[in-house]
């Protein structure tokens, strides 16, 4: 697998991207929390780690698109991919029931893959949080009754709470998708190399999308994503993130090629082993 000295992840212990960083890596020496994901990417610009686990997409919520524009921008790049069945569990201190819960607290994208859950219960009160083990950590240290947390059965483990109800997300197969990046390029060997992370810019013009779609297509390339965001000093004008994946890293190499005569400030956000199989 992957070994690693020090992580840098979203949120705390028992949150999402910890189980992410214990999935991935073989080892984890140095385990450094972030609150933000700016400070998350802080972290690795300012070299107190090596690695840093992002979350990039839901399948239920999609794209976290302000995380594309921190890669992009601060020159990051994606080394490995992690695919994970994300399971929102209802908890709280022990002994109460839902009826008893006034308020939840979590991170907004799991009250919004949970939102359906709570039209049964009006009466909570859904507030918004930077994470969701951290919620869960705080009930339990500060003894808080009355108030509950979306969390993983890792949180409810580590911090001790009584899980309430379990997969409570709307839609039951939920994953989220994770990035891990590095300041610097890693040195992957091309024989496992099969998917690519790619930037690019194009004129607002008829057909300049499709033009570097058919490129990909003969270049027997497979488009999985593709996210535009707007250019926030060009009005109207908009950058492409793609993902494509491939058999031959030859292919690759041609059509990111022709695609860098073809559009505008190109760039690889990373290249690396396919995880969703």
């Amino acid at each position: 697998m992957n070994k690693i000295d020090s992580i840098a992840i979203q949120g705390i212990k028992g949150s999402f991207h910890h189980s992410v960083a214990e999935a991935y890596f073989d080892e984890i020496k140095v385990l450094l929390e972030c609150m933000t994901f700016d400070a998350l990417v802080d972290s690795l610009l300012e070299n107190k780690v090596e690695v840093a686990v992002m979350a990039i997409e839901n399948s239920i919520a999609g794209s976290i698109i302000p995380n594309y524009a921190l890669i992009d921008s601060h020159d990051l790049h994606i080394i490995g991919e992690y695919y994970l069945d994300v399971q929102h569990h209802l908890m709280a201190l022990s002994n109460q029931s839902i009826e008893e819960i006034k308020e939840v607290h979590s991170h907004p994208m799991a009250l919004l893959q949970c939102k359906e859950f709570f039209k049964s219960y009006p009466k909570i009160k859904l507030v918004e949080a930077k994470d969701t083990a951290d919620v869960a950590k705080s009930i339990s240290e500060n003894h808080t009754k009355g108030i509950a947390a979306i969390a993983s059965n890792s949180a409810s483990k580590f911090y001790g709470l009584e899980v309430l109800a379990k997969s409570i997300q709307t839609i039951k197969h939920n994953e989220t998708r994770f990035v891990i990046v590095k300041q610097y390029n890693n040195c992957d060997s091309k024989r496992i190399i099969d998917k690519a992370s790619l930037k690019f810019e194009l004129d607002h013009k008829r057909g300049s999308l499709a033009a570097v779609l058919n490129v990909l297509s003969d270049c027997k390339l497979s488009l999985t994503k593709i996210q535009s965001l707007p250019k926030i000093n060009t009005p109207w004008k908009y950058a492409f993130f793609i993902d494509v994946t491939f058999d031959k890293y030859s292919d690759y190499e041609k059509a990111k090629s022709i695609v860098n005569i073809m559009a505008e400030n190109f760039k690889v956000l990373g290249e690396y082993k396919n995880a969703k199989l």
